[in-house]
């Protein structure tokens, strides 16, 4: 067994053992309501900023929306370029990884390289359940036999909990990345979560992103030069084989399954929600 095939659960926690940093205190406030008029302001809000910098778009994110407005990231390459926006522009926006407790070793060091040379430190925010527990009340690792609903316990759950409190949060999702996100907007309200979801790479090609990586040395995940163009859980995740041109190709590879549910339109959790 590799090191970055030993579940996180027995891997000491990437921050050297200190616990994740805490959201910044903020008075209560009201959750926001898509109202018709809202949707429509939004609307009018993701047209103008097609043409706006992914920069500008941050910027407006924070201006409109902070201390309210969060970020989800997974260290892939859009996230981590934004991690570098982010230092410039609104550096005290809370950031949080979805940490399954089945990450690859080198994601988790690369948290630590982000928080080294841009200063944010991304809290790694975890089930309820830690992995021997989790795989014990299911019998065994449940990737295998039902990984909607792993995806569903150790994402979706842990990220509606995050976000409580927040008006908006940040992605790093591109249009051109799967048919899902086809249609994905600058500015939308996200149903599933209650939130305004702000996609400031939405129309970035995927050549875009890694020319400002290698212009700027973002720091990135060094399994991107090992044939994964998109990293996700290790159990779920293989490098792309010759031929295969879609980069989400070796994400739960030999199922149907193309998402964790994060992006989708609809429920994706096998919970009969």
């Amino acid at each position: 067994m590799t090191l970055s095939t030993i579940p996180a659960a027995r891997r000491p926690l990437a921050n050297g053992g200190q616990p994740p940093p805490k959201a910044v205190d903020r008075p209560a406030v009201e959750p926001l309501e898509p109202t018709p008029a809202f949707l429509a302001e939004l609307a009018e809000q993701s047209t103008r900023l097609e043409s706006a910098t992914p920069e500008e778009i941050i910027a407006w994110a924070s201006e409109r929306y902070a201390p309210y407005l969060t970020m989800a990231t997974a260290f892939g390459p859009e996230g981590c370029v934004i991690l570098s926006m982010l230092a410039k522009i609104a550096p005290e926006t809370y950031v949080f990884n979805l940490d399954t407790g089945y990450q690859f070793q080198q994601t988790l060091d690369l948290r630590n390289r982000i928080a080294e040379k841009y200063g944010i430190e991304v809290a790694m925010l975890q089930p309820e359940l830690t992995v021997p527990e989790y795989e014990a009340l299911h019998h065994g690792p449940l990737y295998k036999t039902n990984p909607t609903q792993c995806c569903f316990d150790r994402k979706i759950r842990v990220l509606r909990q995050a976000v409580v409190g927040q008006h908006a949060w940040m992605s790093g999702i591109r249009r051109d990345q799967s048919a899902d996100r086809a249609r994905a907007p600058i500015v939308g309200w996200d149903e599933k979560f209650r939130l305004v979801k702000i996609s400031p790479l939405a129309n970035w090609t995927k050549q875009e992103v890694w020319k400002r990586i290698t212009d700027e040395a973002v720091p990135y995940n060094p399994l991107h030069d090992q044939g994964y163009p998109s990293v996700g859980c290790w159990p779920c995740t293989r490098a792309v084989l010759e031929g295969e041109t879609d980069e989400r190709a070796g994400r739960w590879s030999g199922t149907a399954k193309t998402e964790c549910g994060l992006h989708t339109l609809t429920e994706q959790d096998g919970s009969g929600i």
